[in-house]
């Protein structure tokens, strides 16, 4: 493990890393992810799903989920869509452009004046610009955002898609060669 990192309380049970070790790069693609994990770690699959639960609820694994590679499934457009929404609306509207099922993604940034006004970020993933820009019209209608400022950025090349990463012996070298809180250089 690296000495620069300090391992969250939880992770000094030998079994507990070994288990974010081996689900960090993905879940096995089997019937039984978690039976398969298990027998990679010595645990049942019980134990693994319980393991995972209290690291979860120990803050430890902040979000599980499944990473899409969206245009191995044919969805070639993908677009941020970046909305300037009044300060005082921002939460309501985020939890309305959330709710609907093509937004993938919804969350609110800073602003960054004079060159960046936008606050809130959704991303819509469409089998083509027209599909995509078709969706973004429609969160215009249906929330009545005529008004709202907004851009669909589409994305011209794909640099990364993964999950996170929580040991340094599953981080690139160039990465896990630096001390920790140095990845600005």
């Amino acid at each position: 493990m690296d000495m620069n990192v300090i391992p969250h309380p939880a992770l000094s049970d030998p079994l507990q890393r070994a288990l974010v070790e081996a689900i960090q790069g993905g879940l096995p693609l089997v019937a039984r992810p978690y039976a398969a994990i298990g027998r990679q770690v010595g645990l049942s699959e019980r134990e693994v799903i319980q393991r995972i639960r209290d690291l979860v609820d120990q803050g430890v694994i902040k979000r599980l989920g499944v990473v899409v590679r969206h245009r191995e499934l044919g969805y070639d457009a993908n677009a941020m869509v970046v909305w300037d929404i009044p300060d005082e609306r921002v939460g309501e509207l985020g939890q309305l452009l959330g709710g609907f099922t093509f937004v993938t993604l919804c969350y609110r940034r800073p602003r960054r004046l004079p060159a960046w006004p936008y606050n809130l970020f959704t991303m819509i993933h469409g089998r083509d610009r027209r599909e995509v820009l078709a969706r973004v019209d429609e969160l215009v209608q249906c929330c009545e955002l005529q008004a709202i400022p907004h851009q669909a950025l589409f994305s011209a090349r794909r640099f990364k898609q993964r999950g996170a990463c929580y040991s340094a012996n599953q981080l690139p070298a160039t990465v896990a060669a630096k001390p920790a809180g140095r990845f600005d250089e």
